[in-house]
């Protein structure tokens, strides 16, 4: 690369070191993205992360031995990466949760809450030590979790929450589940 050949040693360290906080930024929303099973989200972004990271690598390998200041900015850039993809992943928050809510007092009026603001909301007779308590399954989008157990605890202090990833889910469609098509349609046939 003409352009990265032309600059001083401190700029092309900053540009690897911004670089490489892209790059690594990338490939943690990539991973977050295979896991979800979110293919075609997950190739566009390993295309872009890979580019770039043959692009700094080459010039890191091509002058280190001059710059060892280069290997530093490489290694920081990746340290920074980390942190910034795990940042914008939680700004993003990509995907489904359940989230499992325990209520020993106001259960009813958690279920009746919820109803008003998720798709599906499941309830389930339980108990602990103490007596009776109502278990309450919901699927929600992660982005609006958090949100959604702060209203849950205004209305019962003392619940008990959890919340789980979902990889697959049909909580959100409103019809019967579409017959399949494409490939699937054979795997599926009788």
């Amino acid at each position: 690369m003409a352009f990265m050949d032309s600059l001083p040693v401190w700029g092309l360290a900053i540009l690897i070191f911004c670089l490489r906080i892209v790059d690594v930024t990338i490939g943690t929303v990539r991973t977050i993205a295979v896991v979800q099973g979110r293919t075609v989200v997950s190739v566009c972004l390993g295309f872009v992360e890979v580019l770039i990271w043959v692009t700094v690598v080459s010039q890191v390998i091509q002058n280190a031995a001059d710059n060892p200041f280069l290997l530093l900015a490489f290694a920081a850039g990746f340290a920074a990466g980390n942190a910034t993809g795990i940042a914008l992943e939680r700004q993003l928050a990509l995907g489904s949760v359940i989230l499992r809510i325990v209520s020993i007092s106001a259960g009813d009026q958690l279920a009746d809450f919820l109803r008003d603001r998720a798709a599906r909301v499941y309830t389930f007779d339980g108990r602990d030590d103490d007596g009776s308590v109502l278990l309450i399954y919901v699927v929600v989008l992660r982005r609006e979790a958090r949100n959604l157990v702060k209203q849950c605890q205004k209305i019962d202090p003392d619940l008990f929450f959890a919340v789980d990833s979902l990889r697959e889910t049909n909580a959100f469609l409103t019809g019967p589940i579409p017959r399949a098509t494409g490939w699937r349609s054979v795997v599926k046939m009788k």
